[in-house]
């Protein structure tokens, strides 16, 4: 029977949120977890920072916009995710058409057939040559030339066309929006860019990274994470086995590479602060993993995913529930009640103000 408080434990460290594990750059963070949820781009810099030895907001933005080495753009399941920005293009040819045809209906409903879909995906090629940088209200003035109405979600639908299509990326930030441009001019194609596999060895890859990252997990957390057929998932797992790239833990597996960390001793105490959508929140099929069910309702109140407190000590995983960072906090100072596990003494009382304002 699984241990659910070592499993916590080993996915946190996995995820460099325990253990005292830090990366130093923005790049080595993105590379360590493959993909930072990044719907909310200020939760996604959260997400890098919390897993980061003193990155500020401006060494996040010049590793998307000098160094170039994450890029931020739709893949996994069809949301948002930020990546290295060396895996972009494989990862678009893996996923994009599956995740194109799960929106065949959506275009149809809102009358966005072929022809014009790409014709669209032309103009906003021709638009950001003259023009990029743009942003999505400038994006969907152009869109007006074929016909496209300015209000309703037809321009974001066809924005996210253009970026399943390889056409566009996320570019630079203009004050507080996103824009976009040309995917070949933002990351011109490496060398081994244009090799094309066979599909069952980049899901195979896919998978690998996912439970380096992620682990311990299970073929179901894969394919849910992915939005991958389970099927798909399975012959992947069966490759990584058969390679010895994992190793069964339980139900779970780990990286072969991981054993001894199954055998280490716990480690010190360590406070982190988790955004929404932090990965370790969604990057599983379940919860219970995760977060012990008795807390899932301060984690997840009304259904929906809050900044929270995370006291990790190795393998032992000891969770606080979701800080109420508003500005009538005195100093914006959070005091948060440890739900499980040892009082944290002064550690408890954590800055959520400063947490939430990401030092520049």
């Amino acid at each position: 029977m699984l241990d659910h408080e070592r499993v916590r434990g080993l996915r946190a460290r996995a995820q460099a949120l325990a253990g005292r594990v830090r990366e130093a750059s923005a790049a080595a963070v993105v590379r360590r977890v493959f993909a930072i949820q990044a719907q909310d781009a200020t939760a996604a810099d959260l997400g890098i920072r919390v897993r980061g030895r003193d990155i500020t907001a401006a060494k996040i933005r010049a590793a998307y916009e000098v160094e170039r080495s994450i890029v931020r753009g739709w893949f996994m399941r069809g949301t948002l995710h930020t990546i290295p920005s060396p895996d972009a293009r494989w990862v678009l040819r893996l996923l994009a058409p599956r995740i194109l045809a799960a929106t065949s209906r959506r275009y149809h409903q809102l009358g966005l057939d072929d022809d014009l879909r790409r014709r669209s995906d032309r103009l906003i090629r021709r638009a950001l040559a003259a023009h990029g940088p743009l942003t999505r209200p400038e994006l969907t003035e152009h869109l007006a030339a074929v016909g496209v109405q300015p209000d309703g979600q037809a321009p974001f639908h066809l924005i996210r066309h253009a970026a399943l299509t390889g056409v566009l990326c996320h570019g630079p930030r203009r004050g507080d929006e996103a824009t976009y441009v040309l995917l070949d001019d933002w990351l011109p194609a490496g060398a081994g860019d244009s090799r094309r596999e066979e599909e069952d060895t980049t899901v195979a890859e896919l998978a690998r990274r996912y439970v380096h990252a992620h682990a311990p997990v299970g073929v179901y957390d894969f394919a849910t994470w992915s939005g991958l057929p389970v099927t798909l998932a399975r012959r992947a797992w069966k490759t990584l086995t058969q390679t010895g790239s994992i190793a069964e833990y339980g139900v779970l597996s780990v990286p072969t590479g991981h054993m001894g960390e199954l055998r280490d001793s716990p480690g010190t105490l360590d406070v982190r602060m988790l955004p929404a959508y932090d990965n370790y929140l969604v990057g599983y099929r379940g919860r219970e993993l995760s977060v012990p069910a008795a807390h899932h309702g301060r984690v997840w109140p009304g259904g929906g995913r809050h900044p929270s407190h995370g006291c990790r000590g190795w393998p032992g995983h000891r969770h606080v529930g979701p800080p109420r960072c508003r500005p009538c906090c005195p100093g914006g100072r959070v005091r948060a009640p440890v739900v499980a596990g040892p009082s944290l003494g002064r550690r408890g009382s954590l800055s959520g103000h400063r947490f939430l304002r990401l030092p520049t």
